[in-house]
């Protein structure tokens, strides 16, 4: 195992994911939070202008594709791709061509699986040495919330792999039919806040995964782990569970894992992330994947407290945690190619499509 770079969310630019069901309130919630002084100096990416009615927020235009917005914020189409977009605004910013922006919002459609956006975020050298992924925020409807959910997988996969869960049009359900949406909500997310009033920028936007006074990730805050091993969750299909091992592990053997997981299920991972106990090195190994995408490992720069451990957590679609757990245990007493391979089958037997 080659010497790995140490972790730095200090020198990048964090993005912002607003995503939510067609009709759940995104632009509202866009809308509201761009007034507000948590959000000054930040750049909007939309789809098409014409998608999210800022009309009321543009001042002025800048550059091609780039349009002020009140508050020092800017607004900017996605062109060509994703990647090219944030790519040429981080040339501009560096040119002063546009003024510095600190943060980056991405507003999805109301149809998109959020998976490829952060997959597209995971893999790209560029992206990955200049942005961080922060903070998911998904509207929910309260009205349609729970229908949504059970005919519509991307309503649920944008409810899993959210930070903060924005309930909208309470004023048109009871209490016992918005509790019943809360219940359902945490059942398959539940490390989310959910907010049922209209949410402050400055608590959607500030996850307190870095500590200002160790300047590193802070690991409690970014895993709550904790709350992963109360109780396994399981929704219809969406299982969130976290793995823990106590004793170091060679970093092949990690390595082997993942590979596994990723190349024979990477369609069924919709995140990992999490810290990992090796014996190649002193410090914890920073894990983070969406699907297929496995994020290049980097170092903190200590441990978070005296005991050390592994902790991974999964957010999966009809993975169970046992199988993901036997997979590890069959490849730390792998001997032999062979080994290796009757660890992959045990992947390959639980898989539903085989």
């Amino acid at each position: 195992m080659k010497k790995l770079p140490r972790e730095n969310l200090q020198t990048r630019i964090p993005i912002h994911i607003i995503t939510g069901f067609l009709g759940s309130g995104k632009t509202t919630l866009l809308n509201n939070l761009l007034v507000q002084a948590e959000l000054q100096h930040s750049v909007v990416i939309v789809n098409e202008f014409g998608e999210i009615s800022i009309d009321h927020l543009l001042v002025q235009a800048t550059t091609e594709d780039i349009i002020m917005l009140e508050g020092g914020c800017l607004c900017c189409s996605v062109r060509g791709d994703l990647i090219n977009t944030l790519e040429d605004l981080f040339h501009k910013r560096a040119r002063h061509d546009i003024p510095k922006f600190k943060q980056v919002l991405i507003e999805t459609t109301g149809l998109a699986d959020p998976t490829p956006i952060l997959r597209t975020l995971m893999n790209d050298l560029f992206i990955i040495a200049h942005y961080r992924l922060e903070i998911i925020i998904t509207t929910v409807d309260a009205l349609l919330g729970t229908q949504q959910l059970e005919e519509y997988d991307e309503s649920v996969k944008q409810v899993a792999l959210a930070n903060h869960l924005c309930l909208t049009k309470i004023d048109l359900v009871s209490t016992v039919m918005l509790d019943k949406l809360k219940q359902r909500l945490q059942q398959i997310n539940p490390t989310a806040l959910i907010h049922d009033t209209k949410p402050d920028a400055t608590i959607l936007f500030n996850n307190n995964a870095y500590n200002p006074q160790t300047r590193q990730r802070d690991v409690t805050r970014w895993l709550q782990a904790d709350i992963y091993n109360k109780q396994e969750r399981h929704d219809a299909y969406i299982k969130t569970f976290c793995i823990e091992h106590n004793t170091p592990l060679h970093w092949l053997t990690l390595e082997r894992w993942i590979q596994l997981l990723t190349r024979l299920r990477g369609k069924d991972l919709l995140r990992i992330k999490g810290i990992a106990y090796t014996y190649e090195t002193n410090l914890p190994v920073i894990i983070q994947g969406v699907q297929h995408i496995l994020q290049p490992p980097v170092t903190l720069d200590a441990w978070p407290s005296e005991e050390r451990c592994s902790q991974i957590v999964f957010i999966t679609r009809n993975i169970e945690k046992d199988v993901i757990e036997r997979v590890l245990y069959a490849l730390i007493d792998s001997k032999t190619p062979v080994d290796v391979c009757s660890a992959a089958l045990i992947l390959l037997a639980q898989n539903p499509e085989y």
